[in-house]
């Protein structure tokens, strides 16, 4: 479903994703796939950020955004979404997000959208739109919809690689191994149903059929090819 197609209700969670027009790819080099990691991270509330060159040079450099402490809080503080799963693609992407404020998803897509299209015609010299359409939407109305959606997101590498959990632009090595972001990511509503976080999840997720059955998500037939 399209993004305006929906009710979004305050406190429920989203299955959020998109494709490059045309399936062409949306992340050419890895400032690409840092720059979008960047906005998905830290547009998660009206807190303007500048010069967003400089925070993805700083990762190139150091893994890190360097983005000032009092800043980051500033986010997580008025975050009117709540980024709980991702997962970047050469030509699509995919996102579980908490709506906390009212029309917060909405606001939340189209200023990183907007932002990252900007970037990339920039960058590559090219006119028109980058994404297909609008982003689709897929309410998750129930905790096994959750998890087995998180386990969808996070093997979708599988496709490009072979290998999912040491895919770097995927959240999954954030649940298994540690998270790099801090409270950007919000693990809780994952983390509280295992009782041995890291290992518990990582174990559910592999053994989990997502990715070979596909009959909760229909909807996204054709999206992923390549």
């Amino acid at each position: 479903m399209r993004g305006s197609d929906i009710e979004i209700g305050v406190g429920e969670y989203y299955h959020l994703y998109s494709r490059g027009v045309l399936k062409q790819k949306i992340f050419l080099d890895r400032c690409d796939y840092i720059r979008f990691l960047f906005l998905i991270l830290h547009f998660q509330s009206p807190v303007n950020l500048f010069n967003l060159s400089r925070p993805t040079t700083s990762f190139v450099k150091s893994q890190t955004f360097n983005i000032a402490d009092d800043t980051v809080q500033q986010i997580i503080k008025q975050r009117t979404v709540g980024l709980n799963v991702f997962c970047l693609m050469p030509n699509h992407f995919h996102l579980i997000v908490q709506e906390v404020e009212t029309s917060g998803i909405a606001k939340f897509m189209q200023r990183t959208l907007t932002a990252y299209a900007k970037y990339f015609n920039t960058k590559y010299k090219r006119t028109g739109h980058l994404f297909e359409s609008a982003y689709q939407i897929v309410p998750i109305t129930d905790n096994d919809q959750l998890l087995y959606v998180s386990a969808y997101v996070h093997k979708n590498p599988v496709e490009i690689t072979g290998d999912y959990q040491n895919y770097q632009w995927s959240s999954f090595q954030d649940y298994t191994v540690e998270n790099r972001w801090d409270k950007l990511l919000d693990q809780e509503i994952i983390n509280e149903q295992f009782t041995d976080n890291e290992n518990e999840y990582a174990t559910w997720v592999k053994n989990t059929t997502a990715k070979e059955l596909n009959d909760n998500l229909e909807d996204l037939a054709g999206l992923l090819a390549c």
